[in-house]
């Protein structure tokens, strides 16, 4: 449900960044951020709520940066605040993310033990860390490579270093992330909708592809380092096609997406080989929920058939009527 807006170029980031995100509104959210690099230093702003307050709080403020990342946010690990909206920060480099990160705990208490703090509840503050580690010692592409190889989960992530300010890290893993192709500007986002209004020109990142993006052009590496070809296509449709992502309406889209919406959903909370379910965040109503007789399931249209299903399951599964 989060969405992703980078860019770089010579035009005002900022501008750009924002429309893209109100163009991704549609996806839902319960906070928003960006990053600017202005004056060779990364600026964070953070709201929860609206893109309005977001809106507001850079009202205050004059950016010329014309390098940024920006995200809306829906609350996966750690609730709805200004503390886990994204971007994350780390040392001199910041990021979005999308994704769940199914193995955050052990990595966390890892870099705990190698003197990093954590200031939010989420697991996307890990990869910002993990980097952040493995680039004291080494350049950004391949602290990234190397911080990769130890996150297990679900991904699309867009980062910026003070270090290297003419250039954007792109890298995902199961979750959607495109590169808008430019003249002289280049744009990364999660869906097609944030940049149709600047360019028709796309690269399609699959799974395991990491895209170093500067304002002359897009070079693309597989999970090792390795240069890879990704072919750019040109999209035709319109606004409301592309929110369809290409199909004829939204229902057959949300048909094929059902796949991914249940990974997802239970991406991070249920461990196969342990055989364990992990319910983070409702820990202190266990009792409460075993003490549950009825459910109540409130829907209507397609809604309705899901619960339908939903209450064959609790009654035939969970004997709860």
């Amino acid at each position: 449900m989060c969405g992703i807006v980078g860019y770089i170029g010579k035009r005002p980031a900022k501008d750009i960044i924002l429309e893209g995100l109100r163009h991704l509104e549609y996806r839902g959210y319960d906070s928003s951020g960006i990053a600017l690099l202005e004056d060779e230093k990364i600026e964070i702003i953070r709201a929860t709520g609206k893109l309005a307050s977001l809106y507001s709080k850079l009202l205050e403020r004059k950016f010329d940066a014309t390098l940024g990342i920006g995200h809306t946010r829906w609350a996966t690990h750690g609730k709805p605040s200004e503390e886990n909206a994204h971007p994350h920060r780390s040392g001199s480099i910041a990021l979005v993310h999308n994704g769940i990160i199914e193995n955050y705990l052990e990595l966390k208490k890892m870099l705990v033990t190698k003197g990093y703090r954590f200031s939010s509840e989420t697991d996307t503050e890990v990869i910002a860390h993990l980097i952040d580690y493995y680039y004291r010692e080494n350049p950004l592409m391949d602290a990234v490579v190397k911080a990769l190889s130890y996150i297990k989960g679900s991904y699309a992530v867009v980062l910026i270093s003070e270090k290297e300010k003419n250039k954007l890290i792109a890298f995902r893993k199961d979750s959607p992330l495109v590169i808008g192709m430019g003249d002289g500007e280049n744009f990364v986002a999660s869906d097609i909708p944030a940049l149709l209004s600047h360019t028709r020109r796309f690269i399609f990142l699959e799974d395991g592809d990491i895209a170093q993006i500067t304002g002359e052009g897009v070079e693309i590496f597989n999970s090792y380092g390795e240069p890879v070809k990704r072919e750019v296509k040109h999209i035709n449709w319109n606004p409301v096609m592309a929110e369809r992502a290409g199909y004829k309406h939204f229902m057959e889209k949300e048909i094929h997406e059902q796949p991914r919406a249940i990974t997802d959903t239970i991406r991070g909370r249920i461990s196969l080989e342990r055989g364990e379910v992990y319910f983070e965040g409702i820990e202190n109503i266990e009792d409460d929920i075993k003490k549950t007789k009825h459910i109540i399931f409130s829907a209507c249209g397609t809604s309705w058939h899901a619960s339908l299903l939903g209450k064959l399951f609790m009654e035939r599964f969970a004997h709860i009527q």
